[in-house]
């Protein structure tokens, strides 16, 4: 399951999962894990040295009450993950050929190991191409921005909505620019535009195409 930034990709991934009896794994806690160790190093803006340390990096899927965690050098960030410093330079520190090389990786072996449903943003393009069934959620800018607002439980305002819509779009272009595993829809992924969709439907719309796909 792939798509830009705050369009329900993990929260209906992990229903998903649940609904069909698999195991959820979200790929934006490893690339967050690595991007809050080398914060904490202060090597989160140095790509030379970040590329160097990532491949011993000790960071892996951990089991969790649903699905996995994320583990990096024996300590779990928990919220530290969802941190606005996190946030801010995830995207960056994801485009080191290093650090998707050890993702990766780790998503593989998740994926050999269990059943799994996994979102990102290069899925189904550069992950696991050959998946049964490859979903693309799609959502208007401002829709994604008052989810995400939403998220963080706290009243805000339209010029919040509208702060928060220029990031995600900045986040966009970047994603889709990056000139590697950029951000698009694999062509025999289904596009499922969810801004008019409340979270059940989007998640009976992919179980509906799963049966098909599982049949």
């Amino acid at each position: 399951m792939d798509g830009p930034a705050a369009s329900g990709k993990s929260s209906t991934a992990r229903s998903v999962a649940r609904r069909l009896g698999f195991v959820h794994v979200n790929s934006g806690l490893l690339y967050r894990a690595i991007t809050w160790w080398a914060l904490d190093r202060g090597i989160a803006g140095d790509g030379p040295a970040l590329e160097a340390a990532v491949p011993g990096l000790d960071v892996d899927f951990v089991p969790a009450r649903e699905g996995f965690d994320v583990s990096v050098e024996g300590t779990r960030p928990g919220p530290g993950l969802e941190s606005p410093e996190v946030t801010a330079r995830v995207s960056a520190v994801s485009t080191l050929p290093a650090v998707r090389d050890v993702v990766l990786e780790r998503l593989r072996r998740a994926g050999r190991r269990h059943e799994i449903v996994c979102d990102g943003r290069d899925i189904g393009t550069a992950v696991f191409p050959g998946a049964d069934l490859k979903i693309f959620l799609v959502a208007e800018a401002g829709e994604r921005s008052r989810r995400r607002l939403r998220q963080r439980g706290t009243p805000f305002t339209d010029e919040d909505v509208e702060r928060e819509t220029r990031r995600l779009e900045a986040r966009d272009r970047l994603d889709r620019s990056r000139p590697l595993s950029p951000l698009r829809r694999a062509p025999d992924a289904i596009e499922i535009d969810t801004t008019a969709m409340s979270p059940d439907q989007v998640v009976d719309a992919i179980l509906e195409l799963a049966a098909a796909a599982f049949r």
